[in-house]
């Protein structure tokens, strides 16, 4: 299998996953970059993964489905340009003759689902949308910072071989947020150096790994002391683990 990043808008990445021959693709916000790599390739469109209702991630959907007649998966819940095969957590689902587990991981939005397949060419793969960014995790929009933190839980709970393809490239950004609230982590200060030579070099960092990201990512480690201690230095009164992690992405939030 092939694994491909293709950028779109300003940092998207529209995730295309083929044999030589077939293609799925997850996300795709912009129809133009999928057609012209499937173009180029010469590949057959058989399926579109969805993981939330964004425009971003949504707004090729209906182009690439009519112009290929792939079958559509996405969220239950969410408003997913019809018709498609509606998807909860719990289920699984084969494409490309990849069994894809689903993961409920609301948070980003109320309804919000990854995939996850334990073996590709031997290795667990994991397209989490807009839930977990390589040294960050997504606004919260639609729900809660306990649900937000307890899908990040489920993700972090997933092999450490696990690579992560998430939709944007926010690791610069992420990763100095992450050593303002870590300075000491000396894994953070070499993967941060890592995926700077990347960018120069104009290449995406991603995908990361689940457990690079246990190691680096702030919000995956909201439990650690050191993160909790530096948290409540800017909101004193988080004082249970959920209180600390939102105060953990408000300070995102307004990190500058």
């Amino acid at each position: 299998m092939n694994l491909i990043a293709l950028p779109a808008f300003e940092d998207n990445y529209l995730w295309l996953l083929h044999d030589g021959q077939r293609a799925l693709v997850v996300d795709p916000g912009d129809a133009a970059p999928v057609q012209e790599a499937l173009g180029r390739l010469g590949l057959r469109l058989h399926g579109i993964l969805v993981t939330h209702h964004h425009g971003d991630h949504t707004g090729g959907v209906a182009a690439l489905r009519e112009a290929t007649g792939a079958v559509v998966y996405g969220p239950a819940t969410e408003r997913i340009p019809a018709p498609y095969q509606a998807l909860r957590g719990g289920q699984t689902v084969n494409v490309l003759g990849i069994d894809w587990q689903v993961i409920d991981v609301p948070g980003h939005t109320a309804g919000h689902i990854a995939y996850f397949a334990a073996a590709v060419d031997g290795v667990p793969l994991l397209f989490c949308g807009d839930t977990l960014f390589s040294g960050g995790c997504g606004r919260i929009f639609e729900g809660t910072p306990a649900q937000m933190l307890a899908s990040l839980g489920a993700l972090a709970a997933l092999p450490p071989a696990t690579r992560v393809c998430c939709a944007h490239e926010y690791t610069l950004s992420n990763l100095r947020f992450a050593q303002a609230v870590e300075p000491g982590n000396a894994e953070l200060i070499g993967y941060t150096r890592r995926c700077q030579a990347l960018r120069e070099q104009n290449r995406p960092t991603l995908p990361s790994t689940i457990g690079t990201e246990r190691a680096i990512n702030p919000f995956l480690r909201s439990r650690q002391p050191a993160i909790a201690k530096a948290v409540r230095a800017h909101a004193p009164s988080a004082n249970d683990e959920v209180a600390v992690f939102a105060a953990l992405r408000e300070w995102k939030n307004t990190f500058r």
